[in-house]
């Protein structure tokens, strides 16, 4: 009886919370599709839609049927939502936000907190899923330290879901979705870090459950973007004879062993990171830093067929099927061909805003990482980019990055104490 009144009490403090907000989601691709249809399908809740890239508004707009977007669950029934608005102009939907969720790739952060800072006030919950490495040092550089203090800013390690769009604004497909995903909250004005956390789970549902960690670090350095996409991408392709492939080759179930023992590799030196951090800082939570195949079965639990390494574990993870590397159409003589494409986000966004901001705190903190290396070194060179030169992080793009001496950090303390990691 006990329990049973504990969970009534808790249900109506998360009713409560949520009734009559206005949420505001800003983007318009897989994740924002999958939110509008979730949060949409809620009663009392408004949900507006800001899309700064050209066309994208207007597109999504036309495309909306008048049930709105149809989510097909994978836990359960299909959801149905549909925005009151969807505007390129932050002036008609931002004012009154109650919530402002960032589901878009992190190199459009900084453009997209500009287009907000006018138009919200302290005291607003705002974040980002995921909120790729240093979404934090990007909020308080953008909106300003009094802002951020204010508010309650999260970021969510990862998506709650592998999400694809079948017919855009009209349908999408939940194609996996994670049992458990860490989530940083802040403290706010006008909210608990608790009541944030309750809102974000009613949000999205019962699953992925949002295990709270203790603040933005932990969920920067356990980016598992940054680590999956640049390390799978160079093991495939290490050693590629140029050739383009006939249909897009499958990302995580064409993974070999390499790929797996690279990724063990990489995500160990991550972990040497939190080691040093600990050790120079006794106390400092970073629970929430977990290796690679952990995460996997945490995320994926019962997904996965074949636990017994990583290796096994990308090629048997149901949440994976059918997932390919990123390519671009080429026309040649025996037809339709596909070629990498190492503009997409896997690159354009996973290594400034994610590996590179892991190998900018391991630089601060003295920790080698050759394996991060050398993912790092390929990826810039099919970028054209230049982050490492003879092993140090000091190359011509650094500026291009989040990570720390993006932001003028030249040492591990005043990073550490200057953004409350400490």
């Amino acid at each position: 009886l006990q329990n049973k009144r504990k969970a009534k009490q808790s249900f109506s403090k998360t009713t409560q919370i949520m009734a009559n907000k206005k949420v505001l989601l800003c983007g318009g691709g897989n994740a924002i599709h999958v939110l509008t249809a979730l949060i949409g399908s809620k009663p009392d809740v408004d949900v507006a839609v800001l899309s700064t890239f050209p066309g994208e508004a207007e597109r999504f707009a036309s495309s909306m049927s008048e049930q709105g977007i149809q989510c097909l669950n994978d836990l359960g029934p299909d959801k149905y939502g549909k925005p009151i608005k969807i505007s390129d102009k932050p002036e008609e939907v931002v004012p009154g936000s109650d919530v402002i969720i960032l589901a878009i790739p992190s190199f459009t952060h900084e453009l997209y907190l500009r287009a907000l800072k006018p138009h919200v006030k302290p005291g607003v919950i705002i974040g980002a899923m995921p909120g790729e490495g240093g979404f934090d040092m990007c909020a308080r550089h953008v909106l300003g330290k009094e802002f951020v203090d204010e508010s309650n800013v999260f970021a969510l390690e990862t998506l709650p879901w592998a999400c694809r769009i079948l017919e855009y604004g009209k349908k999408v497909e939940v194609l996996g979705t994670k049992k458990e995903i860490d989530v940083v909250i802040t403290e706010g004005k006008n909210a608990s870090a608790q009541q944030v956390l309750e809102l974000l789970q009613n949000m999205i549902g019962e699953l992925p459950k949002l295990k709270p960690v203790c603040n933005f670090l932990a969920v920067t350095l356990m980016n598992i973007n940054s680590v999956w996409h640049p390390t799978i991408s160079y093991a495939f392709y290490r050693n590629w004879d140029g050739k383009p492939f006939d249909e897009p080759p499958l990302f995580y179930y064409g993974a070999d062993e390499y790929t797996g023992e690279k990724l063990d590799k990489v995500s160990n030196e991550v972990l040497s990171i939190r080691t040093k951090l600990q050790e120079k800082y006794p106390g400092l939570d970073l629970s929430g830093l977990h290796h690679v195949r952990d995460w996997m079965l945490m995320s994926y639990g019962d997904d996965i067929g074949d636990k017994s390494s990583t290796y096994t574990m990308l090629i048997t993870n149901k949440g994976y099927r059918g997932l390919t590397h990123p390519t671009r159409e080429i026309d040649t003589p025996e037809g339709k061909k596909h070629m990498p494409n190492f503009k997409y986000r896997y690159f354009s966004e996973d290594i400034p805003m994610g590996l590179c901001v892991t190998r900018g705190i391991a630089e601060l903190a003295g920790v080698p990482t050759p394996h991060m290396d050398d993912v790092i070194n390929w990826c810039q060179s099919v970028m054209d980019k230049e982050f490492l030169v003879d092993g140090k992080f000091v190359g011509k793009d650094i500026g291009s990055t989040r990570s720390p001496q993006t932001y003028g950090f030249k040492d591990l303390d005043t990073f550490m104490r200057s953004n409350n990691y400490v």
